[in-house]
């Protein structure tokens, strides 16, 4: 099997030498075609110029980019060299709308398409154990069991198309809810003078314990947040879960309100730091 990896930003490049490691990668492509030929020389495979090159050269696509816009104009790229019974897996946070037109151009030239975002943050890209949630035919999930092995600990095939992508709005609204808390608790934590390493590591092990808490919180103390998960992107996520839960007559309290604080925080200059840079807002409540 010939894997052809397309974005290679903080996730993606992870999840490539993952496939790497795997001995399944054949091909990378960036919009930055610098950072591509970079990585295809550390990991001597191919970095040809366009996508249709790169269909050319693979088995299985898969895709991380950043947005719905995103999406499209890879998948118009690779539309010239794509053959029958090929396979594109797309692993970016899109709607699930999106998801379901991508699939429908892909089988215009006979390629197979799976929506497979993914979870776990840099750390979970990096040490190949994403959880990732797959929406398409049984057939396909079942090819792509190496790719999804390599890049992650978790796999699911949650039913067709569109489906792996409303998996991950679900697992977006849960990450609003809980750095929201998580910033609150830790805001209230520091106004009481408690210390906070000790704090971290005992509630760790806790009841309120949560990924977010363990790896994030140690940001908070630091007053430094590195991009693990920036805040335009996961706004970008919830304005999709805004729009998901619009088709129901719905608005969802968690998300309308994180999506006004995320609003906040980009037009302080904080939208490329992650998402735990919400601590700047609670902390400010007690000051």
């Amino acid at each position: 099997m010939r894997v052809a990896f397309v974005g290679l930003g903080a996730m993606g490049a992870c999840m490539a030498r993952n496939l790497h490691k795997a001995g399944l990668l054949a091909a990378v492509w960036n919009r930055t075609t610098a950072k591509a030929v970079a990585l295809a020389a550390e990991l001597n495979c191919a970095a040809p110029e366009t996508l249709a090159e790169l269909a050319r050269l693979s088995d299985v696509i898969v895709v991380c980019v950043s947005a719905d816009q995103d999406v499209f104009a890879v998948i118009d790229g690779l539309h010239g060299g794509l053959a029958s019974r090929q396979l594109v897996l797309d692993c970016s946070t899109v709607s699930a709308n999106t998801a379901r037109m991508v699939a429908k151009r892909l089988a215009s030239v006979g390629a197979d398409f799976m929506d497979c975002p993914v979870s776990g943050g840099t750390e979970g890209a990096r040490d190949g154990t994403l959880a990732i949630m797959c929406g398409g035919a049984a057939a396909s999930f079942t090819q792509a069991q190496p790719v999804l092995t390599a890049m992650g600990r978790t796999f699911t095939h949650f039913g067709p198309v569109g489906a792996g992508q409303a998996a991950k709005a679900t697992n977006q609204i849960m990450c609003a809810g809980i750095i929201e808390a998580v910033s609150e608790a830790m805001a209230f934590a520091k106004a009481n003078g408690l210390p906070l390493d000790k704090l971290v590591e005992t509630l760790g092990k806790g009841a309120g314990s949560s990924w977010y808490f363990v790896h994030r919180a140690p940001n908070m103390i630091r007053e430094s947040y590195p991009p693990g998960f920036r805040v335009r992107l996961h706004a970008k996520d919830l304005g999709i879960c805004h729009d998901m839960a619009a088709v129901f007559g719905v608005e969802l309290p968690v998300v309308e309100r994180m999506l006004a604080q995320y609003a906040e925080l980009i037009a302080q200059g904080h939208g490329d730091e992650d998402i735990s840079t919400c601590f700047r807002l609670k902390d400010q409540l007690f000051n």
